[in-house]
């Protein structure tokens, strides 16, 4: 990634499969947390060693997240809640926007939707998010679809 970053890539997508927990959840997540981990806190200090951190923005993003309770299979199943985190240019580091209950079963605070972390990165990339475009078979779309811009996490 980040030999395509010092090139002239403006856009880069890494896809990393094998979440489905329905089954054994803890020790599929044992592998895979430590797996994103590694690449991901490598990949920030790499970038930011060499000063390409305050350049680029890394966007983790889930597609959706998981029940708060354990199914009888030991997994968990799909919830409708997701988690975000950035990195990088114009991000503010160690900020946290949002907030749970205890079980993480409930918003109590800030409910940001995926709109308005679209609308964020949006911004943070200098894209006009509200311009229509369309999908390579034609579909309309708005990046945003009317989302705000998360200030409170804006360096």
């Amino acid at each position: 990634a980040k030999s395509l970053i010092k090139g002239d890539n403006k856009f880069i997508k890494i896809n990393n499969g094998g979440w489905d927990t329905h089954v054994d959840n803890f020790t599929k997540l044992d592998n895979k947390l430590k797996e994103v981990d590694d690449a991901l806190s490598a990949l920030v200090l790499d970038l930011d060693s060499e000063g390409l951190l305050d350049t680029t923005l890394i966007a983790l993003v889930t597609e959706f997240g998981r029940t708060p309770k354990i199914n009888p299979k030991g997994g968990r199943d799909h919830w409708p809640c997701y988690s975000t985190v950035l990195f990088g240019a114009g991000v503010k580091g160690g900020y946290v926007a949002g907030e749970t209950n205890k079980t993480a079963s409930k918003v109590t605070k800030d409910p940001y939707t995926i709109s308005d972390i679209n609308a964020t990165i949006a911004h943070l990339l200098g894209i006009e998010a509200e311009k229509e475009r369309f999908s390579p078979t034609g579909r309309p779309f708005k990046v945003a679809n009317k989302g705000e811009v998360i200030k409170d996490i804006l360096a």
